[in-house]
């Protein structure tokens, strides 16, 4: 039975750089290795995206995505989309709001992966273990700042999913989206009590589904 390489602190240092993870699964013929991580898990509107990548080449400035400005993270994606194997999953509110968000993340990043015009030899996911995988992979915490292809996946699902917003914004105006990008802010939570949900707010998370309720039991009582 062949037993997969899982690299331990003694042999990948967090401080020994962001290819560090990938040298080492290199050194034992483990590739092309694939990065995956989401955007907008924390989120109570807009779509739960997931991206899976295998860098062809070093890319200079990859970092955690939430630690870059926007125009870094647009240009980082730029590169990563002209120079790497990249797979990305839109799951839509309505998904999450019916599997759960673990389910969907999880099955997004299966689906991910499988959207890869190259299939990896192991596989890096950022936070938590993935069932499943067509590959051998490694739970990696906080994997988007120290395994560049998990930051590089971080990079598309955020660019990915803050276009998105930008585009929802201009549906509905009402709620600011361009700006919190549909996570709970005090202006997010006044356009809810004064709008109510939409069609793209998370109906399962507390702060939506609170606003429903408020709504609804005013409507009874005029």
């Amino acid at each position: 039975m062949t037993v997969a390489f899982r690299p331990r602190p003694s042999v990948v240092r967090r401080d020994s750089g962001l290819y560090a993870y990938e040298r080492a699964l290199a050194r034992r013929g483990l590739t092309p290795i694939a990065g995956v991580d989401e955007a907008g898990r924390g989120a109570c509107a807009g779509p739960l995206v997931v991206a899976a990548t295998i860098l062809r080449r070093p890319i200079e400035g990859l970092n955690d995505s939430k630690l870059l400005v926007p125009a870094v993270r647009e240009r980082l994606y730029d590169q990563i989309m002209d120079s790497a194997h990249v797979g990305i999953v839109v799951i839509p509110p309505a998904e999450v709001d019916a599997r759960g968000l673990h389910k969907s993340n999880v099955a997004g990043m299966r689906r991910a992966v499988a959207r890869l015009t190259c299939d990896p030899g192991y596989i890096l996911t950022d936070g938590f273990p993935v069932p499943g995988l067509p590959a051998p992979s490694l739970a990696v915490w906080k994997g988007d700042r120290v395994a560049a292809c998990v930051a590089a996946a971080s990079i598309v699902a955020k660019v990915t999913r803050d276009r998105m917003m930008i585009e929802l914004d201009a549906e509905f105006p009402c709620y600011g989206f361009a700006e919190h990008k549909g996570y709970v802010t005090p202006g997010h939570r006044l356009a809810l009590e004064t709008n109510g949900p939409c069609s793209h707010h998370r109906y399962s998370f507390v702060t939506v589904a609170r606003e429903m309720g408020e709504n609804e039991m005013g409507a009874g009582v005029a």
